[in-house]
């Protein structure tokens, strides 16, 4: 027999690939690879920025404020923001912040009357945000 066979286990049963099969396996692994290799649509952050840590793009966190104070955490952060004349209390993962940073934040999650066992302390509301970035603004 001339033709490559690969064997393939099945529960209860026993399948044998033939060569055309195993072109078409070998031809659909290419394919996937080269669809992975494909640059990404206009405007979509790379994988390797956001990895990296650096900024997304303002439209996707819509928040803005001016940080008050920061309490460290870790691998945590607490900060306290101005926005719109009122105050309230961020938790993120640690980000080099500031007093006087502005800085950009997702619409997170609410929780009231969270107790910080890490800081013994108790917030009457936390907003927590999955990304902080300091601005320039």
């Amino acid at each position: 027999m001339n033709r490559l066979l690969l064997l393939v286990l099945y529960p209860h049963q026993e399948r044998i690939l033939t060569m055309k099969s195993l072109t078409v396996l070998l031809a659909f692994a290419m394919f996937s690879a080269a669809a992975l290799a494909q640059s990404l649509p206009a405007g979509h952050p790379s994988v390797e920025a956001r990895s990296a840590g650096k900024s997304t793009p303002d439209a996707q966190l819509p928040q803005k404020g001016k940080v008050l104070s920061a309490l460290d955490a870790k691998p945590y952060i607490y900060l306290e923001v101005a926005q719109n004349k009122k105050t309230l209390w961020l938790a993120a993962t640690a980000v080099p912040v500031k007093k006087g940073d502005v800085i950009r934040f997702d619409n997170g999650m609410v929780m009231n009357n969270f107790h910080s066992k890490t800081l013994n302390r108790t917030f009457p509301s936390v907003l927590f945000v999955n990304r902080v970035t300091v601005t320039k603004e």
